[in-house]
């Protein structure tokens, strides 16, 4: 039963060969590619992967739902440029698929946050669906944080995904910056709303919920990085969820009826 692995990028070429490397008993590697400069298209290439390149961004849901669509494999394994399928995962994988007793299975992912694998503060199974047959799943369309959506009962895999994102702090504030502003933009297509005194009650919440509920502090500086992080994230996607709205308000006519600032 063959499979196809897809998977997005944009400037991965530090990662891109031993991501592909870790595929490489995969029948085919699917990327679409939106705009790589540092050599990501040229070095997936070089490894057999099959590059689409794409001059737009619609997000990261949309994004996979188009590298899903170059698929003709019975079944598919969609993995991010920072991940790695470990050999027991890979040996994992094959068995299941020849078992045929599921149509979607999940996995745990196991991340690295600045140099440390973190078992705590929610990161950890973080099971996701990433393996299934062709036709019988696909990914949302959102914006960001997007994930797989399938009616097919789906069936555990035991052995984790390796994630080797946020080498160093500077990569973190850089994430912090694109993540929350997709997360805003998001909700406020969703017709939400926020204030700024809304958006420190939900960093407050995400930084306490990370760091004590979900015993972040287990992972030792790295964790207290985690739940800064996720702090941090939460605040500025609900203040920017605040400007989205106040910008919207003041292009709208006097006859709209909003009360002056």
């Amino acid at each position: 039963m063959k499979i196809s692995v897809v998977l997005i990028t944009k400037n991965e070429a530090h990662n891109i060969r031993e991501c592909l490397e870790s595929v490489s008993w995969c029948d085919r590697a699917i990327i679409v590619d939106s705009g790589s400069t540092d050599g990501t298209v040229e070095a997936a290439r070089s490894m057999g992967a099959e590059v689409y390149e794409t001059a737009t961004w619609p997000g990261f849901g949309p994004q996979k739902n188009l590298a899903l669509s170059k698929a003709q494999s019975e079944w598919v394994l969609s993995i991010d440029a920072d991940e790695r399928v470990t050999p027991a995962l890979r040996d994992e994988i094959l068995a299941a698929i020849d078992s045929g007793q599921a149509d979607a299975y999940d996995m745990p992912r196991l991340s690295r946050f600045c140099g440390r694998f973190i078992r705590h503060g929610g990161w950890y199974p973080d099971r996701l669906t990433r393996l299934f047959r062709l036709g019988k799943a696909r990914f949302t369309d959102d914006l960001v944080h997007e994930n797989v959506v399938t009616d097919a009962p789906v069936a555990h895999l035991r052995s984790p995904l390796l994630h080797y994102t946020y080498d160093d702090f500077s990569q973190v504030l850089r994430k912090i910056d694109q993540y929350s502003t997709l997360g805003a933009r998001q909700a406020f297509a969703r017709g939400k709303t926020a204030s700024p005194a809304s958006a420190l009650l939900h960093g407050t919440w995400a930084f306490l919920r990370t760091y004590l509920f979900r015993r972040g502090f287990l992972d030792g500086p790295q964790g207290l990085g985690v739940a800064l992080m996720n702090g941090q994230a939460s605040y500025y996607k609900y203040v920017k969820l605040w400007l989205l709205h106040r910008q919207a308000a003041e292009t709208l006519p006097p006859s709209a009826g909003l009360p002056p600032r």
